[in-house]
């Protein structure tokens, strides 16, 4: 299983980035592959010009086409999230995330931004063909400090939801794997035309 980090968050460090890494440390943990993507690095003229041919821009999609998992993770602005996300996001083909599991993860000043996981980000994520979403996991500024070290801190009770999150991951793929492959078993060898033989 490979999982895809997508930080949607315009600044080098925060409260999301943060909370995105807590969730990949909880996957590294489990010997899963993690592979991180930062918006904010892709070239801001590629991304606003809508640049497909553009190096970063194809390397992006090139990461969330391989990826069987995503994670996505954004800060809430005025009830949304963020734009540099929805121009990527607006980048990707309208089947991007066929097939894939998705978490959506989200911080916010207060409670109030948390419709804002499945009224503004949910529907997109659908709308790009996203096999599963799991249930998204917001966190306020209070549950997702800065230390006086300058790193940030996840409360126990985030933590608790990233790991029951975690599972879910490796479960649903490790399902969805075993269907597969069930599927694939019992299907029948292709026959070439000429050696049919039919009977009358």
């Amino acid at each position: 299983m490979s999982v895809l980090l997508i930080a949607g968050s315009p600044s080098e460090r925060s409260r999301t980035a943060a909370l995105l890494e807590a969730a990949g440390a909880r996957l590294e943990a489990r010997g899963v592959l993690v592979e991180r993507l930062r918006v904010r690095d892709l070239s801001p003229q590629a991304l606003i010009l809508a640049d497909f041919g553009h190096r970063t821009i194809s390397q992006a999609v090139g990461q969330v086409a391989q990826a069987d998992v995503v994670v996505v993770a954004t800060p809430v602005y005025k009830a949304a999230y963020s734009g540099v996300l929805k121009v990527f996001l607006d980048l990707l083909p309208q089947d991007a995330f066929k097939g894939k599991t998705i978490l959506p993860l989200a911080t916010g000043g207060s409670p109030n931004h948390m419709l804002a996981v499945d009224y503004a980000l949910r529907p997109v994520l659908q709308s790009l063909g996203a096999r599963h979403i799991l249930q998204g996991i917001f966190a306020t500024d209070s549950q997702v400090t800065l230390t006086p070290e300058g790193s940030y801190h996840v409360e126990a009770g985030i933590g608790a939801r990233l790991d029951e999150a975690v599972e879910a991951l490796v479960t649903e793929t490790a399902k969805s794997r075993a269907l597969q492959t069930s599927r694939s078993a019992g299907r029948f060898a292709p026959v070439a035309f000429d050696q049919v033989r039919c009977s009358v």
